[in-house]
């Protein structure tokens, strides 16, 4: 069997037989590159969807694959992998982040009027 489509597939995790979590679509030019064989993507669990707690496909022997085509590669370039995975971190850690509130007066004891009033006065 082979992949229909590799720009389509994502990194799951598979326990009991069915899809437990699912990533993003993957980086053609990382998994799919000619010129970055070391994190090449090869084989597909297949699955009965494409969907958290699908089923995956398997037989007696255990999971069945879809192989990648030759032809879903393509030549990317170098990569700089380490590079690559700082990044991935840093925009982990700031999507993590708690939002930040604007800079806020204090009005402790002020009456709204009063205190919306303090906003229009900075604005100008």
């Amino acid at each position: 069997m082979n992949v229909v489509d590799a720009t389509k597939i994502r990194h799951v995790t598979v326990k009991g037989g069915k899809i437990e979590s699912m990533s993003g679509l993957i980086d053609p030019a990382t998994h799919l590159n000619l010129d970055f064989p070391d994190h090449r993507v090869t084989i597909c669990v297949i699955a009965e969807k494409f969907s958290v707690g699908a089923n995956v496909i398997m037989d007696n022997d255990g999971l069945l694959f879809a192989t990648v085509q030759r032809s879903s590669y393509a030549h990317y370039g170098p990569i700089d992998y380490t590079q690559r995975l700082l990044e991935m971190i840093n925009a982990v850690k700031k999507n993590n982040q708690p939002p930040q509130s604007p800079a806020a007066t204090i009005t402790t004891g002020m009456s709204t009027a009063r205190s919306n009033k303090q906003e229009e006065v900075r604005a100008k």
